[in-house]
């Protein structure tokens, strides 16, 4: 599967903003049979700091919305158990982990209250994903070098853009 925007987004910040070291997209696990086919969008790692940080990313640009509001939270509840289950088989060796769901649009009602519910899941949506969007602005008037993330580059461009 290739690679969306959204999850070159999120890979931008954990390289830029989050100092991660390696970053990889669409990651199955190794046996593939069923659980293979339930893929982790992104996964940055910090080696001297031994940190993991584990990503589901939807990014639809109308609204968060998979079937109805009940569905979309249970949907994001099994996408979690995922991610901790993957970070307890593969990464041993990194014991602080942070799992995290990326979305820029969700209504705050149910979903939003549904989500925060899920305990040890970083919930990055609306006016936080706005934020972290603003970090990475800010890193990219400063910073001139490739950071290898065509979301990062874009932004460098388009923050040197003349009038």
């Amino acid at each position: 599967m290739s690679t969306e925007i959204g999850e070159y987004i999120v890979g931008a910040y954990l390289k830029i903003i989050k100092d991660c070291d390696f970053i990889d997209y669409n990651v199955r696990r190794i046996e593939g049979g069923i659980k293979g086919l339930d893929e982790i969008d992104v996964i940055g790692l910090q080696f001297m700091k031994k940190t993991a940080y584990l990503c589901e990313v939807t990014t639809h640009i109308r609204g968060l919305l998979i079937v109805d509001n009940k569905n979309t939270v249970d949907k994001i509840r099994k996408k979690y158990e995922n991610l901790r289950d993957y970070a307890k088989e593969y990464l041993v060796d990194f014991p602080k982990r942070h799992f995290m769901f990326w979305s820029p649009i969700v209504s705050e009602g149910y979903i939003t209250e549904g989500l925060k519910k899920i305990t040890g899941l970083e919930v990055i949506i609306n006016k936080n994903y706005t934020k972290c969007i603003d970090e990475l602005r800010a890193q990219a008037r400063i910073m001139s070098n490739d950071a290898g993330n065509p979301f990062f580059r874009t932004l460098q461009i388009l923050e040197r853009l003349k009038s």
